[in-house]
């Protein structure tokens, strides 16, 4: 589904063990932090800095073109997904949440947008994309403000989070009513030992 997990801020020697045994040896976790300072042993395959951002005035509203998507969609979700790199997307994400998407006049899927990580009281928007030949249309701003719709109805408050370097979008999800948090890192890290495995779970 997605290799997330999560670490103290102050994450000591006990932490980083438990994490490796919970990964497995070799296997990959993605955490999102403040900073990212692994112990000995730990690989750090990639990093990236983004920032997180709440919805403290998103207008909210479903769309009656958005469908419902799933796992039996998960092969055009995850073309569109190539196409568009709208960050970790594997075949049983759409698992962890609502998605929904957007089609053509001729049925093929051209925007979608879903939820990823649950907290009490909190879930992320994610996966938010477009396909390059319907953008400019509001087709992603209408999926956001849908899944953040069913989101409010369970009593939750939506986040999402943005590459640090991508101004257009940070500056659009601002226009939308979602309000900077804080800075993040985006980090995939290799637990120690094992075999390396390319392979997502």
């Amino acid at each position: 589904m997605a290799p997330f997990a999560g670490l103290p801020d102050e994450a000591g020697p006990g932490a980083w063990s438990d994490l490796a045994e919970l990964v497995g040896a070799g296997r990959e976790a993605v955490l999102f932090r403040g900073r990212v300072d692994p112990p000995e042993g730990w690989e750090v395959v990639g990093r990236g800095a983004g920032v997180q951002l709440v919805a403290t005035g998103l207008e909210v509203a479903h769309d009656p073109a958005a469908v419902r998507l799933g796992v039996e969609h998960a092969e055009e979700m995850l073309e569109l997904v190539s196409r568009t790199r709208p960050g970790p997307f594997l075949r049983r994400t759409p698992v962890l949440g609502s998605y929904l998407g957007i089609r053509d006049g001729d049925g093929a899927l051209v925007a979608m947008a879903g939820e990823r990580l649950r907290l009490d009281g909190w879930t992320e928007i994610s996966a938010v994309c477009t396909d390059e030949g319907h953008r400019g249309r509001g087709l992603g701003t209408r999926l956001v403000r849908a899944v953040a719709a069913g989101i409010v109805e369970r009593g939750g408050t939506p986040f999402l989070h943005a590459a640090a370097d991508n101004r257009p979008a940070i500056r659009l999800y601002a226009s939308m009513g979602f309000t900077f948090r804080r800075e993040v890192v985006f980090a995939r890290l290799r637990a120690p030992g094992g075999v390396r495995s390319e392979h997502g779970s």
